[in-house]
């Protein structure tokens, strides 16, 4: 031990699943130290953080376009009448999806 290049102990704790994806991914590699994959992935891995809020917002406007066509549909249904208003509307709505659409493909670059 006197001549260990890593003197460091580090431990943690993992369930079985977690462990036995570990292997699994280990595997995948071809490598069977185990210390040497958790120093690699633990040094060099890296984090995918994505953001999702444009896409929740989108979404958002999406579901609110929807529900106004849905009571639009209604009530054209029932009145035999289209109001100006309402195609004003949803033509606002769908400039927005657009807007965010086009600010998350920007963002993507």
């Amino acid at each position: 031990m006197s001549g260990r290049e890593r003197k460091v102990l580090m431990k943690f704790f993992v369930t079985e699943q977690e462990r036995d994806m570990i292997f699994e991914k280990m595997g995948l590699l071809n490598t069977e130290n185990l210390s040497a994959y958790l120093r690699k992935m633990a040094i060099d891995g890296y984090i995918i953080n994505v953001d999702y809020s444009d896409i929740k917002k989108m979404t958002a406007e999406i579901q609110k376009t929807g529900v106004n066509v849905n009571q639009i549909a209604r009530r054209v249904n029932a009145t035999g009448n289209v109001y100006e208003q309402d195609i004003k509307e949803i033509k606002e709505k769908l400039a927005e999806i657009w807007r965010l659409q086009r600010l998350g493909l920007l963002k993507a670059r």
